[in-house]
């Protein structure tokens, strides 16, 4: 696993999404870095990690215990966004003894009931993962997903993500649904803050609305624009998870932290 590890005091662990990797996990997390010590690991199959297992949320949140181990991490705060909000979640649910807190970062988020039907497999195909053909489909992601063309730049080389990102569509996307009784939010021990852009064209807003009464302890920031990266709201959600993590810091005593 590759991964980066910097700054000083509470650990974020950054749980990037797809089409992801060291370099995004970290780069979402880089304005917290002067107040908080970042963990930004490279998920199964992105750019330094190998795949564990079949590459289940719960095997991926078993390998985030082994690389907090090594470290000699004992407690953290998940950061997620998109993709990474299964594992995130997983790791919640999995490990409450190391989890402090939960964010999720406009994320996937758990079904309000189990459904019907899903997308066995939710994500671009395999043949789209390439550096020239998610190049030449770049125009696209403003009309379609509601980012900037730019935005391409931070994904390649893509060559170095396709096993992430067809594990991401195949395993990771459809967990939530796939595995909906697995899935037992209500039992989240951790503190919970949720923040989501009304007009994200990827993680459904609705579903965000839907979702919010399953998490026992949940602070909800929620913002008119943005997308899905929440553009033009730096300040806002660092302050955001600032306080929510100062909050949590002055209600357990140093003893127990």
């Amino acid at each position: 696993m590759t991964y980066v590890d910097e700054g000083d005091g509470e650990v974020i662990l950054s749980v990037h999404g797809i089409f992801g990797g060291y370099d995004q996990a970290f780069d979402t997390c880089k304005d917290f870095v002067s107040d908080f010590r970042i963990l930004a690991p490279s998920r199964f199959g992105y750019p330094g990690s190998a795949v564990s297992g079949k590459g289940t949320p719960a095997e991926q949140a078993s390998a985030y215990t082994e690389l907090l181990d090594r470290l000699g991490i004992d407690k953290v705060y998940l950061l997620a966004t998109s993709a990474g909000g299964s594992i995130a979640i997983r790791f919640a649910l999995d490990y409450p003894e190391r989890t402090k807190g939960l964010i999720l970062y406009c994320s996937a988020m758990p079904y309000a009931e189990k459904p019907e039907k899903y997308a066995e497999y939710a994500g671009p195909p395999a043949f789209l993962c390439n550096d020239y053909a998610m190049f030449l489909l770049s125009p696209l992601f403003e009309p379609v997903m509601g980012m900037e063309p730019s935005t391409i730049y931070s994904m390649l080389p893509v060559s170095e993500r396709k096993d992430g990102v067809v594990l991401d569509a195949g395993v990771t996307n459809p967990d939530m649904a796939r595995n909906f009784d697995d899935y037992r939010i209500e039992e989240i021990q951790a503190p919970t803050l949720i923040l989501h852009s009304k007009d994200d064209k990827l993680a459904s807003y609705e579903d965000v609305e839907n979702a919010l009464e399953r998490f026992q302890n949940c602070t909800f920031v929620s913002f008119e624009t943005g997308g899905h990266l929440m553009t033009g709201h730096s300040e806002e959600v660092k302050k955001a998870v600032s306080d929510f993590i100062g909050k949590q810091k002055r209600s357990i005593p140093e003893s127990l932290s």
